[in-house]
């Protein structure tokens, strides 16, 4: 299966994930490349949080994002009055989604997110969509 087609089942399966949610959500496939306008891979909101995300994955190699990518991706989040999120997804895990601004950034510029960085660190579905719970050490 080439990259791209891989590439749009995935976002086509966040998109199904985040309907599930109880967000309105729309993808737009040809955001990297039919258009001169800066146009984020998926647009959701539920009345009280809406998200601009643009969406990677991979086998399990880092997943690298221009610098030019992420700067249309918060522009447009900034003037659409969006959270902008970075959605990975790696082979046989779920999706993580992280602020633009807790990316490593390497020294080209570019920004990286490994395989072991999204389990440790990245805002699961639940968490992105306000279902999960906190549970704390007290409570039994």
């Amino acid at each position: 299966m080439s990259a791209n087609r891989k590439g749009d089942r995935r976002e086509r399966e966040l998109v199904n994930e985040l309907d599930a949610a109880g967000f309105a959500v729309m993808r737009a496939p040809a955001s990297g490349s039919a258009t001169e306008r800066d146009l984020p891979d998926v647009l959701a909101g539920d009345g009280d949080r809406f998200y601009a995300i643009e969406a990677k994955s991979s086998a399990g190699d880092p997943i690298y994002l221009s610098g030019e990518e992420v700067e249309s991706l918060i522009y447009f989040a900034r003037n659409f009055g969006a959270k902008a999120r970075i959605a990975v997804r790696f082979d046989r895990e779920d999706w993580y989604f992280f602020h633009p601004g807790d990316l490593h950034v390497t020294d080209g510029g570019n920004y990286r997110v490994k395989k072991e960085t999204a389990l440790a660190d990245g805002e699961d579905l639940d968490a992105l969509v306000g279902h999960s719970t906190q549970a704390r050490l007290d409570e039994s």
